[in-house]
């Protein structure tokens, strides 16, 4: 039998990251959920690398008791969507369960995944079967029947990446929407290549036990919305975006083209018209070899080292402005764009933390908000389904009294707002402002790019703008005003009083009015309340109460 180090273990942690970032892509083309938060791969492969990141201050000869609280805390606070929080309390569970072995055995691999399986379900308050914690329970019982069998460790633990890829291939069997959309479950595939890198790496085995097995895509996914990951952790500089107009243009003799100049690369549509992101170091390149097979417009060049310190430089000065003054009471909303985020802060919000649909921002990034506050207490917004468990997390961290008003959109957070009362208990204030958002229907408004259908079965092509009422895409066509129009008709806004709309940033004043008209036209007592949002993405977000 093999004896492995702390320093082994410490290593193959470091290779299996390596691993679920090399593959993050493969697991992201799995999501099927409609709305556009974070990746699930790239939500997995950043937890992970912020516990590599950790492990790497590690000193020489420190105890494997250092060492896990080096995985832990990297984990939590590295943690970004509801997949990277799981998988920090998988990898939390994993050190617990640990804790009390000196070196790693059958025995001892058991007990670690025992200890992960309850951690990880008690962080999800309702668990689904056919999820990662599907697949996460079904290698721990390959664990516990490994030890039962008495097999060697190495053995033991080529039997946990087995049932963890056979498990994947089960998923689908276990949650309708992942056999609908005939494909299996992003997360658990993500905890399955972790658990295949470690293995590998730690038996110091070529290649990966993955081969084995085939989770490719058999048809589209019912529903996929644009969504670029465009923050901090690509190796280039800028991102591009912008659209062709070609009637020559061979997208997939483009996107070769675009591999070569950097990575999240993508051309979508057909003749005539594609859409065009690539984060690169040239963009004069990339745009000439377009401009030699067509026509460019709408073209946006971003540097995304600039917006990462811009970011970062505005949580600085907020946070140097409220340390000076510290306070009863303060709260913290995530928002993307400069226009919600000031509306917010109008309303009492006293950090907004750059963030949402395009970016989720880690435990870190919100504990560093909390702090920032300066207050006995805090209570953060999410404003999106996908960041509420890293807001619990940051919460359960806070050194000061914190709790989280568990908002799902920027609209929900302006109604939370009215229900705020610095001079209320942090209890109070939370059943108040939960209370205040109940009502509001939240609608988004963007462009779907690939083919797939809606929420009754109805087709939706590349290239339509699709309306999202709470999550379900009800409304399909070719114009965003005729979309707004179906949403709202379907949200019932005959029975709301009020509704407030948030135009994006590639969203004109003119086109704002108009939109505004025709809605008064059509509504007379509904009152309108627009508003510049500057949302990425979402060329209308509204709400109606």
């Amino acid at each position: 039998m093999a004896v492995f180090t702390g320093n082994d273990v410490l290593n193959a942690i470091a290779a299996a990251s390596k691993t679920l970032s090399a593959r993050k892509e493969e697991v992201n083309r799995l999501n099927v959920f409609p709305v556009p938060d974070g990746d699930t791969g790239t939500n997995m492969s950043l937890t992970l690398e912020s516990v590599v990141k950790n492990i790497g201050t590690l000193p020489m000869g420190c105890t494997s008791a250092d060492a896990r609280h080096a995985i832990t805390t990297g984990a939590l606070m590295g943690a970004r969507g509801n997949s990277g929080v799981i998988t920090s309390q998988i990898l939390r569970g994993l050190c617990e369960g640990a804790s009390n072995s000196a070196e790693l055995t059958t025995a001892s691999v058991d007990a670690a995944f025992a200890r992960a399986v309850e951690v990880s379900f008690q962080a999800v308050r309702k668990p689904v079967e056919g999820t990662i914690l599907t697949v996460l329970k079904d290698s721990a019982a390959a664990a516990k029947s490994a030890r039962k069998k008495k097999l060697e460790v190495e053995d033991a633990l080529d039997e946990i990446v087995r049932e963890a890829y056979a498990s994947v291939q089960r998923t689908p069997e276990l949650l309708a929407v992942l056999k609908e959309n005939n494909v299996v479950d992003a997360g658990g595939f993500g905890l399955a290549i972790l658990f295949d890198g470690f293995v590998s790496a730690l038996l110091g085995r070529e290649g990966s036990l993955s081969d084995e097995f085939s989770f490719t895509p058999k048809a589209e996914p019912k529903v996929e919305i644009e969504h670029f990951n465009d923050w901090e952790g690509s190796e280039y500089r800028y991102c591009n975006e912008f659209l062709v107009h070609s009637e020559t243009l061979d997208p997939q003799e483009a996107l070769d083209f675009l591999a070569t100049m950097g990575d999240c690369e993508l051309c979508v549509g057909s003749i005539p018209k594609f859409k065009v992101h690539v984060h690169s170091n040239h963009p004069n390149k990339v745009l000439e070899y377009f401009l030699e097979r067509g026509q460019i417009f709408e073209v946006f060049i971003h540097n995304m080292d600039l917006q990462s310190v811009e970011r970062n430089d505005k949580l600085v000065a907020e946070r140097e402005q409220t340390q000076s003054e510290h306070k009863a009471f303060g709260v913290v909303a995530v928002a993307a764009g400069e226009g919600n985020a000031n509306i917010l802060r109008s309303l009492g919000v006293d950090v907004v933390v750059s963030g949402g649909q395009t970016m989720n921002p880690s435990t870190a990034d919100l504990l560093e908000a909390v702090n920032a506050c300066n207050a006995d207490s805090v209570i953060i917004l999410p404003n999106n389904s996908n960041i509420v468990m890293a807001a619990n997390s940051a919460a359960g961290l806070a050194e000061c009294a914190c709790g989280v008003v568990p908002t799902k959109s920027v609209p929900q957070a302006f109604a939370a707002m009215f229900g705020y009362d610095e001079a209320a208990s942090l209890e109070d204030n939370i059943e108040a402002m939960s209370e205040a958002y109940s009502e509001v229907k939240t609608g988004e408004v963007t462009t779907a790019i690939k083919d797939s259908h809606d929420a009754n079965g109805g087709d939706i092509a590349a290239g339509d703008i699709i309306g999202i009422a709470d999550g379900s895409i009800d409304a399909v066509g070719s114009s965003l005003e005729d979309v707004v129009m179906d949403l709202l008709e379907k949200m019932e806004a005959d029975d709301a009083d009020t509704c407030t709309l948030l135009a994006g940033e590639e969203y004109s004043d003119e086109a704002l009015d108009a939109l505004v008209e025709r809605i008064e036209e059509t509504y007379e007592d509904l009152e309108i309340d627009a508003h510049r949002g500057e949302q990425p993405l979402y060329p209308i977000v509204f709400s109606v109460e």
